[in-house]
């Protein structure tokens, strides 16, 4: 991989031994991207419960009983909830490592303030 001025290139290895290899460019602020080791899970995850809310909103449509589409309102929180706890699990291996070996407290002042939002 070619190295710019202002890019960086890490090398990370999982508990499990498989190593992650990446780059980003340092910009103004935490603008960076990774790739993600759980980035196809999380799709599959979202596309899941995109699912389960149409056929949530068919269920409301059609007149079914309060108290099961609550049931499955219930279980796509749920869903919603460990998504965000694999994307928290990525971001943590990925960003917040680089960002603790930069120093950038800007990157963790994020996270702060995202985890703040997500347990709402």
């Amino acid at each position: 991989m070619n190295k710019s001025e202002n890019q960086h290139f890490h090398k990370h290895v999982l508990e499990n031994g498989t190593v992650v290899e990446h780059t980003h460019e340092h910009e103004h602020g935490h603008g960076h991207t990774h790739s993600h080791t759980h980035t196809k899970a999380v799709i599959n995850r979202l596309s899941r419960a995109i699912g389960h809310l149409e056929s949530i909103k068919k269920m409301v449509e059609s007149g079914r009983d309060c108290s099961e589409v609550l049931v499955q309102l219930s279980a796509v929180k749920s869903a919603i909830n460990n998504t965000g706890k694999v994307i928290l699990q990525d971001h943590i291996e990925h960003c917040i490592v680089d960002a603790v070996e930069h120093g950038d407290k800007q990157a963790l002042a994020e996270l702060e303030k995202a985890i703040d939002q997500f347990i709402k």
